[in-house]
Formats: structure tokens, C-alpha cells, sequence
């Protein structure tokens, strides 16, 4: 598969990593403006380096694109007369929908939004996708080089700015609350690497727990709380100071704000 990353930033490099650690690409090309910082990624062999966006299109197959907003509109103009019925598009940008980009393209184009978060370079991504009607036919495209990296949930494009905050903006919420458990463990009496350790692997357990069984976390929970017991205290004692209400409180928020940067668009 040749694949093109039109926009090698933060996001746009922790896709190329999952992609090539998960063999996902027989080639790929990497632009930025300034590209003399991922430069080490010829080091794979398989991967083109550059500034170049109409070279990139000319020699992939799937494009990725993960710019900056402001900057999208002007890069679909300048691809669009090399595009062919061969390449896939597939957009990482947020509030930028699939009616727009047909606005610019037409409609006659395998056109893919994907909301990935950055986990996705070490294949832990969630990875959320929909399409317009030509893009059902490359779909099952996506979904595959997505769930190469983690995993992938169709869903409808409404809920896309839901699913950023969710999933993208949800790493680091998840972030602090590792860091929260952490800081206990310091005051506990553990040293902060063995602190950060037991915060993260338990993190990762708990989340492993659900996956596997498929069970609601209340069902999790009761296994681990006794009456009267250490654990139980410690839960309600997060929750009258407002853990989950303030995580609630802080999700609602992060989405009226990027609810907003969509209306400005």
C-alpha cells in the first residue's frame, strides 16, 4: 500500500509510526513545510521525506491528511487535479466535514474523515471514521489500516466533533488522571518511577478487564469492594469531591469549545 501524510506534525508523525510498526505501507511520504525535523524517517528505507504535497499524490495510493484547519482548503486545491479514481482520502481534520471537502473535490471522490488520537503510534489507537457515499466502497480500506493501529468504530459524522473530545482530547484526560494516581502513590510512600508504574499498569489492567469480558465497570467494581471496606471509602469519598462530575463537567466543556471552532468554519 503507498500512502502519502500530508501534514507531519504531531499527529501526522505518530500515524506514520504505527503505520510503519505495523508494516502497514509498502511505501510512504511524509511533507511538511519545514521537513528538515523528520528527516530520520528515511532511516526506514521506505519513506520519502519532503515538502513536495503534488509528488506525495502522485506516488501514493491512500492520502492522509493531517494540516492544520486553516490550512486544508488551499491543499485540497492544490491536489485536486492529480487525483484519480486510484486514491482514497482520508482527513484527520478536525471540524472540517465531508460536505466541504466535496465542495472543493466533488462529490466523485473516496472521501474518509478519521479521528485517531496519538496512542495510535504505539498501535493503542481509537480510531473513529465515517465516510461520504463513494467512500463506503473504501471504508473496509480505512477500517483495515486503522485497526492495524488499535482500534476502529464507524460511526455517523455528527457525533465526529463528539468523538474528538472523547477520543483524541480524551488521552489526556486519561493523562491526568494516571498522573493523579501517581502523586497518591508518591504520598503513599513510593518513589515517582515505581509510583508511575503501578498508576499505568493498573490503567491498563482496568481497561484490559473491560475489553475482554465485555462487562459494564460497576460490574468491575463490585469485585473489588467489600462493606465497610478501603475501597468503597476511597470511591465515595472521590465522588463527594466530584471526580465524576468534574470529569463529566470538563467533556461537555471540551465539546462546546470545539462546537465552536466548527461554527466559525
Amino acid at each position: 500500500m503507498k500512502i502519502a501524510i500530508i501534514g507531519a506534525g504531531n499527529l501526522g508523525i505518530s500515524i506514520a509510526k504505527g503505520i510503519l510498526h505495523s508494516n502497514g505501507a509498502t511505501t510512504m511520504f511524509l511533507t511538511k513545510r519545514h521537513p528538515e525535523s523528520i528527516r530520520h524517517f528515511e532511516n526506514y528505507g521506505n519513506v520519502t521525506v519532503g515538502s513536495d504535497n503534488v509528488m506525495a499524490v502522485k506516488e501514493s495510493d491512500v492520502l492522509i491528511f493531517a494540516v492544520q484547519p486553516g490550512h486544508f482548503a488551499d491543499i485540497l486545491l492544490e491536489v485536486k487535479p492529480l487525483l484519480t479514481d486510484k486514491h482514497v482520502l482520508i482527513s484527520t481534520i478536525t471540524g472540517f466535514s465531508i460536505e466541504k471537502m466535496e465542495s472543493i473535490l466533488g462529490k466523485d471522490n473516496y472521501i474518509i474523515r478519521s479521528m485517531p488520537n496519538t496512542a495510535i503510534s504505539v498501535g493503542k489507537s481509537m480510531t473513529c471514521i465515517c465516510c461520504n457515499d463513494m467512500g463506503k466502497k473504501r471504508i473496509e480500506l480505512a477500517k483495515a489500516i486503522f485497526d492495524r493501529m488499535g482500534h476502529t468504530l464507524e460511526i455517523p459524522e455528527e457525533l465526529m466533533q463528539a468523538a474528538t473530545v472523547i477520543c483524541a482530547s480524551g488521552i489526556a484526560f486519561w493523562m491526568r488522571l494516571i498522573r493523579a494516581t501517581t502523586q497518591g502513590a508518591i504520598q503513599l510512600g513510593f518513589d515517582a518511577k515505581e509510583a508511575q508504574e503501578l498508576a499505568m499498569h493498573t490503567c491498563n489492567g482496568a481497561a484490559g478487564l473491560l475489553i475482554e469480558s465485555g462487562n459494564h465497570p460497576e460490574e468491575e467494581i463490585d469485585k473489588v469492594t467489600t462493606p465497610m471496606g478501603c475501597t468503597i471509602q476511597g470511591l465515595n469519598e472521590m465522588e463527594h469531591q466530584g471526580l465524576s462530575s468534574s470529569l463529566i463537567r470538563g467533556i461537555v466543556v471540551s465539546y462546546e469549545k470545539i462546537s465552536e471552532f466548527k461554527s466559525a468554519n
